[in-house]
């Protein structure tokens, strides 16, 4: 669908299915504020790839992160995501914040300030996709959105009108590798704390794709990691829970403090409680923060359109240590409305801030 402030892409005979202008749909996603877009020619995720994620897996590195064995080799070919894949549009917004939370503050990670980017990004790159189909979406019955882990792939290919483009859109969720495309459409290379790094903007950035059966008229190619010897963020690790070649979400406070369900074993307990000032009680960026890449001169950054954040207010929680130990779950509830921090829950982030506050 279409609109005065959108200019429809040209068509053309490819495979059956019209050959997109990569410059005319890169174009639009920087109208729509995105801070990358790349684009990458789907293959199977090559071998090399495909063998350090099935070792992370068996290594147990993935913690009890089921989800991430759900699928197997399914995982590295996109056409399971969406049957018929030739191409998968690769978007990043950033979430760097222009207001922090004081360091004597109980802190959050930065992806967790503004509004959950999930909805904030599927809506742009909805919007993305719309423009690019000249037509109303036509996502592939079984959930055309990938909003949940748990939720089963799609078996029937999306059906095709006379404009529509069958296409599928992808936040964090799907079973898909979303650094590695990534790396592939060129608009990043995978740092050394195992997150995309994007020239220029850092890794304070959320990812999402926009997978298409049609082709384009030009693809990317992927950019030299830019490291060199680095190893800032491995040494800004309070757990050791990174290294060259690998992530142990076990002893990552992330994973601790968002994705273990449950209570903390004496031994999980310990990393949380004995991390140094200022301490997380939801997510973990020292890892970030301590990478040069992270390290901008804000009066040579232009503010990003399309932020997730909250047109840089600070967010409705600050001050929250202040009545931590006595939120009730009202309380949670109306704090963190719409908010990713809802990933951990109500008992999730009680369990966090106990432990960290309470003596």
């Amino acid at each position: 669908m279409t609109d005065s402030n959108t200019t429809p892409l040209p068509g053309g005979a490819g495979g059956g299915l019209p050959l997109l202008s990569s410059s005319l749909i890169k174009a639009e996603a920087a109208r729509l504020g995105f801070a990358a877009c790349g684009i990458a020619r789907v293959t199977p995720v090559d071998e090399s790839t495909a063998s350090a994620f099935n070792r992370w897996i068996a290594d147990g590195n993935h913690a009890d992160m089921d989800y991430m064995n759900r699928y197997g080799d399914a995982r590295f070919h996109p056409e399971s995501v969406l049957p018929g894949c030739r191409t998968i549009v690769s978007l990043a917004l950033d979430y760097t914040p222009t207001h922090r939370i004081p360091a004597n503050q109980p802190q959050f990670a930065f992806y967790a300030y503004g509004p959950d980017y999930h909805e904030t990004m599927k809506a742009k790159i909805r919007e993305l996709a719309e423009a690019i189909s000249g037509s109303s979406p036509c996502l592939p019955q079984g959930g055309g959105d990938s909003n949940n882990p748990d939720s089963s792939l799609p078996r029937e290919r999306c059906p095709q009108d006379k404009e529509g483009l069958p296409y599928r859109v992808a936040v964090d969720t799907a079973p898909l590798l979303e650094r590695y495309w990534a790396q592939q459409a060129g608009i990043g290379w995978i740092g050394r704390h195992h997150n995309l790094i994007i020239p220029g903007t850092g890794s304070f950035v959320n990812l999402g794709e926009l997978l298409l059966t049609a082709e384009v008229d030009h693809y990317d190619q992927p950019i030299p990691n830019h490291c060199g010897t680095c190893h800032r963020c491995i040494d800004a690790c309070p757990t050791g829970a990174l290294s060259e070649e690998s992530i142990d979400a076990r002893r990552c406070l992330s994973y601790l403090t968002i994705e273990h369900r449950g209570p903390f074993t004496p031994e999980q307990a310990a990393l949380v409680r004995n991390q140094p000032e200022p301490k997380y009680i939801y997510g973990c960026d020292r890892c970030q923060l301590a990478c040069p890449h992270n390290h901008r001169n804000p009066s040579l950054t232009p503010p990003q359109r399309g932020r997730t954040q909250s047109n840089g207010n600070p967010p409705p929680w600050e001050g929250l240590g202040e009545v931590s130990l006595s939120l009730t779950r009202d309380q949670y509830n109306e704090l963190f409305r719409g908010s990713a921090v809802k990933r951990a829950k109500y008992e999730g982030l009680m369990r966090n801030i106990e432990t960290v506050l309470k003596e």
